[in-house]
Order: C-alpha cells, then sequence, then structure tokens
C-alpha cells in the first residue's frame, strides 16, 4: 500500500541534534541531507489514530508493546526519486528545502524572558512517499487512520506539521 504525506505548512520532525549556537533543534536527514519521516513515527501516528477508531486488528498490524511485533511494515517516508536524485547531485540545491524559525517566551508582564530565545530548523512545505507492506483486509483500517492524521511533529499547537496523509493512486 502506497501512500504519501502532503505538509501544507513547515514542518519539524526532530533529529536531537542541535547545531551549536545556530540552531537548537535539527530535523531528521538522511545521508545525503534530505527531510524524511521515520517509518516508527508514521506506524506511530497511525497506530494512534487506528486505536481511535477501535478497529479488531489494530494488534494484529501495530503489534502489542512487549509481546508482539505487528505483521505490517512501514517504510520512511521520502522525496520522490527524481527528485532525491536531483538534489543528491546538486546538494547546494537542498539548502532551499530548510527554514529557521525563531520563538522566544513572553512573560507575564509582556515581555520576552531571558534565555528563551529558541531557533528550530524547518522543512518547507513539500510531498513524501512511502509504503506501507500489509495484508489486504488491513488496508481499510490503515486508511481510514490516515484520513484522520492533520498534523505531524514539533509544535503541532503552534501551526507547524499540517499535512495530509492519504493513499497513493495509480497517478501518483
Amino acid at each position: 500500500m502506497k501512500f504519501k504525506i502532503e505538509f501544507f505548512d513547515y514542518w519539524h520532525l526532530g533529529s536531537g541534534v542541535s547545531a551549536g549556537p545556530a540552531l537548537d533543534s535539527t530535523v531528521v536527514k538522511d545521508e545525503n541531507g534530505l527531510p524524511y519521516v521515520p517509518g516508527k513515527t508514521i506506524k506511530g501516528i497511525l497506530r494512534e489514530m487506528a486505536e481511535m477508531i477501535g478497529g479488531e486488528s489494530t494488534a494484529k498490524i501495530f503489534g502489542e508493546e512487549g509481546s508482539s511485533m505487528g505483521e505490517a511494515y512501514f517504510s520512511n517516508a521520502e522525496l520522490d526519486r527524481d527528485t532525491a536524485a536531483y538534489l543528491a547531485a546538486h546538494p547546494n540545491e537542498a539548502k532551499h528545502l530548510y527554514e529557521k524559525i525563531s520563538s522566544t517566551k513572553i512573560g507575564n508582564n509582556g515581555i520576552a524572558e531571558d534565555q528563551s530565545l529558541r531557533e528550530i530548523e524547518v522543512v518547507v512545505p513539500l510531498t513524501l512517499w512511502g509504503e506501507i507492506a500489509c495484508k489486504e483486509e488491513e488496508k481499510a483500517l490503515l486508511s481510514q487512520a490516515m484520513g484522520m492524521v492533520k498534523q505531524i511533529g514539533l509544535n503541532r499547537n503552534r501551526g507547524l506539521g499540517r499535512c495530509q496523509i492519504m493513499e497513493a493512486g495509480k497517478n501518483d
């Protein structure tokens, strides 16, 4: 089952790495410096939505913590091959996929608090592609769960990561 994630706004999935004084948090990137959404993130988000739906096959698809692995496999969501190949061959162009945004904590007095300035790296809106290896009878629940996802990543409550996940059509 192929799927696509269409981001409508800047998004940030943290790598856990800072860039020294320049950035407090960078985004996760592949070996070519390109952004992606890890398969384990996709699995976790879809599991949460599937549990809300209450499908009987949720444990079978996703597994049960500490006791069994799920039957489905979730790939990373990545740029399409042509775009990724172009950017890998032209690494200077890949820098245009990223921006830096800043935020600060405002105190009760309406003034920025000392030492509260934070800068994070974000990815521009784009579309990523992935695949879920699953049984035919599991696709309906997964597709329904995809339709429930509205945002992914850090600062969702501040407008980052607005997206749509859907099964990829034959023309995609």
